[in-house]
């Protein structure tokens, strides 16, 4: 089924069926899974939602950035970004953002995926030097009790993005406002009953 229209982006192209790269070597996605959503709360339930993703991508040894929920066309989405350590590199962090868009039998998912390419840490060892070590790390806002993975830190925040426009992080949040803008649901999958936990 095609469930989402309107994914390919400008900058972006082709590589294979619904993948496309864009110059920077950022891969943007669309899947569709035909079986119900394994989402750990209702979309309508946002602290439990975002304090079980922040748990779960912890677990896989990452670090969930940002969860919530948006307008994807005219059906309800939830939108993430999280981060991850580069498979098989002693250093570095890939960026991953995604819509998943879920209804009650299936869901379709947009990704994109940047990762840090040449010297990393850039960002983060810069806003620490103007923030200080004391304000850099704090608790995660979704769910404080949470240790292990990737930490939640000040460098992640929407606010540095304009004064580090390459950077990946920064990159995955103008896809997903791209995204934001020009994806929409096919008719058939937006007509099918909607997704409850």
């Amino acid at each position: 089924m095609r469930a989402l229209l309107g994914v390919d982006l400008p900058g972006f192209r082709s590589i294979d069926h619904d993948v496309w790269a864009g110059d920077e070597g950022d891969i943007l996605s669309l899947h569709f899974f035909d079986l119900p959503p394994d989402l750990p709360a209702s979309l309508d339930d946002g602290p439990t939602l975002r304090a079980a993703l922040t748990r779960h991508t912890a677990e896989a040894g990452g670090g969930l950035i940002e969860a919530s929920v948006k307008t994807l066309g005219s059906l309800p989405a939830l939108r993430q970004i999280l981060k991850l350590p580069l498979p098989g590199q002693p250093s570095g962090q890939v960026f991953i953002g995604s819509f998943t868009v879920p209804r009650a039998t299936c869901s379709t998912v947009v990704k994109i995926q940047a990762p840090e390419r040449g010297t990393t840490g850039m960002r983060e060892a810069m806003v620490m030097a103007e923030v200080g070590p004391t304000d850099y790390f704090r608790p995660h806002p979704y769910a404080p009790e949470v240790r292990g993975g990737l930490p939640f830190h000040a460098a992640d925040h929407v606010q540095w993005d304009a004064r580090f426009p390459d950077h990946p992080l920064s990159r995955v949040r103008r896809v997903l406002a791209a995204l934001a803008e020009g994806a929409r649901p096919a008719p058939e999958f937006a007509a099918l009953p909607p997704f409850a936990p």
